[in-house]
């Protein structure tokens, strides 16, 4: 995956801070992600979004709104408004670059602010919120006893997240001005709802407004015991995963098959590429059709998303083995029913391995057990278990090895 920093011009001039993330092939479409109020295109939830969905072969431009993150300008006289319009002009951006956004995300206030910015935006095929209010004036519910002094002094410092942020009164009126209602009835756009029953932030009742209001097609998928930040990795992942799936229906590209969870590696390369710099998460593709994940065990410093290193190649050694047996017993036309192979790995000193040249130091080993259903005789199960050791996987383990290595 590669990732560009970017600028833009925003609503008022000041030059937005941006990030593109861009798969390792041909973008099948491009993203535009809003983040929540007062967040940033860097928080977790966002960064991790962004780079899932570049990784299942989609661009997705985050930015920092006026006055927030690294972006230019004065936050204190923002309002939802000029969110909307900041929106409007990434979305121009990403046109100018030769990627149209197709679909729209937005978490919290920003949910509201695209489907707010939905309509302005014509290459958009497709919404999806995330833990987003009905009402962008629901954000003042976080303003407590400070909404009396920005009524009555026309601003006042209002303290969220942990840090402090100028509110004016110009921003109280703006959000409750902007109904959504309408925007949300005429959207006329593929929406996605994704929100968490348990969110203390934004209540679910805020989804079922949107989820109502909305015309199909439409759909609503719940994040379970997610927090509202998708804090968790595995929240956001499978937040970008659902999103992915969902959009591949609305995307109107003839590259709409290439969103599937795979990094474009040649036909003939499994390609590795890292999912999470912080932990030990890989991205697998072998070719161009298949994927999974690798990682590490929580206790190892991993997330245990996926089968380690020594797993997947044991997993090569027991489905090698299990072909090969299938392909002995049908060319023999013998009676097995079905074939599963055990496989663990381990070290072992040098002294302890009877059959091995070596006697000093650790090696490896994997012990493989074979399961054989069906009416067999001892003579024909004998004969599977020989043909076991005749597995190419096998036979490349028990062999010499040449590994070459090259910088890309």
């Amino acid at each position: 995956m590669q990732s560009e920093r970017i600028d833009f011009a925003g609503h008022s001039g000041a030059k937005l801070a941006a990030r593109l993330d861009l798969p390792d092939r041909e973008p099948a479409a491009a993203v535009l992600f809003a983040h929540c109020f007062t967040c940033s295109k860097d928080i977790a939830a966002a960064r991790r979004i962004a780079q899932r969905l570049a990784s299942l072969g989609l661009a997705v431009l985050r930015f920092d709104f006026t006055g927030l993150g690294h972006s230019q300008g004065e936050f204190a006289n923002t309002h939802f408004t000029s969110n909307v319009e900041d929106l409007v002009r990434a979305a121009a951006y990403l046109e100018e670059r030769g990627l149209p956004p197709r679909i729209l995300i937005g978490h919290s206030l920003g949910g509201a602010a695209v489907l707010a910015a939905a309509r302005r935006i014509p290459s958009a095929k497709a919404v999806v919120t995330i833990g987003a209010p009905a009402d962008p004036a629901h954000v003042t519910d976080n303003f407590g006893a400070s909404l009396a002094e920005i009524e009555a002094k026309g601003e006042a410092e209002v303290t969220l997240g942990g840090r402090p942020f100028t509110i004016k009164r110009a921003f109280l009126e703006d959000v409750a001005a902007s109904k959504l209602t309408e925007s949300i009835s005429n959207l006329d756009r593929a929406l996605l709802v994704l929100h968490a029953p348990l969110d203390e932030i934004v209540g679910i009742d805020n989804a079922a407004t949107i989820f109502t209001a909305a015309k199909h097609p439409k759909s609503f998928v719940t994040l379970d015991d997610a927090d509202h930040l998708l804090s968790r990795d595995a929240d956001a992942d499978y937040a970008a995963d659902v999103i992915a799936a969902w959009s591949k229906r609305y995307i109107e590209t003839p590259k709409a098959d290439a969103l599937v969870p795979r990094k474009g590696a040649p036909e003939g390369v499994v390609r590795s590429s890292e999912a999470d710099p912080a932990g030990f998460l890989q991205n697998i593709s072998a070719g161009p059709r298949h994927a999974l994940e690798a990682d590490e065990p929580e206790t190892y410093g991993g997330s245990d998303r996926g089968p380690t290193p020594y797993q997947l190649v044991s997993a090569g050694l027991g489905a090698c083995t299990a072909m090969t047996i299938r392909m002995y017993a049908r060319r023999k036309q013998l009676a097995l029913d079905h074939v599963s192979v055990d496989v663990s790995h381990d070290k072992i000193h040098g002294q302890d391995c009877e059959t091995c040249e070596t006697t000093s130091g650790k090696i490896d080993r994997f012990h493989r057990t074979i399961t054989l259903e069906g009416d067999l005789t001892d003579a024909e199960r004998q004969s599977l278990l020989e043909i076991a050791d005749r597995c190419p996987v096998h036979r490349t383990l028990e062999g010499e090895i040449l590994i070459e290595t090259e910088e890309a």
